[in-house]
C-alpha cells in the first residue's frame, strides 16, 4: 500500500477509536459475501473491512478499492 494511503488508513483508524460512528468514516454494515461484517471509508475509493470480535474489539481484515473488495 503507499505510503500516503498508509497514512490515511491510520489517521481513519485513530478516528475510529475516537467515535466509530463519526460520519467521515461511514460506518455501515455489509451484505452478501461479507455479510456481519462492517466498513469504513480510507480515501476516494478505498474501504476498510473489519469485524466486531467482541464489544471492545473489532479486526481489520481487508483494505482495498470498492472494485478490489466488491468486483
Amino acid at each position: 500500500m503507499p505510503l500516503k494511503l498508509r497514512i490515511k488508513f491510520y489517521q481513519q483508524i485513530e478516528l475510529f477509536q475516537e467515535n466509530p460512528t463519526n460520519q467521515q468514516l461511514n460506518n455501515h454494515a455489509l451484505s452478501g459475501q461479507y455479510f456481519g461484517y462492517r466498513s469504513i471509508d480510507v480515501s476516494g475509493d478505498v474501504r476498510a473491512i473489519f469485524k466486531e470480535t467482541d464489544i471492545n474489539t473489532v479486526r481489520f481484515m481487508d483494505i482495498g478499492t470498492h472494485s478490489q473488495l466488491y468486483g
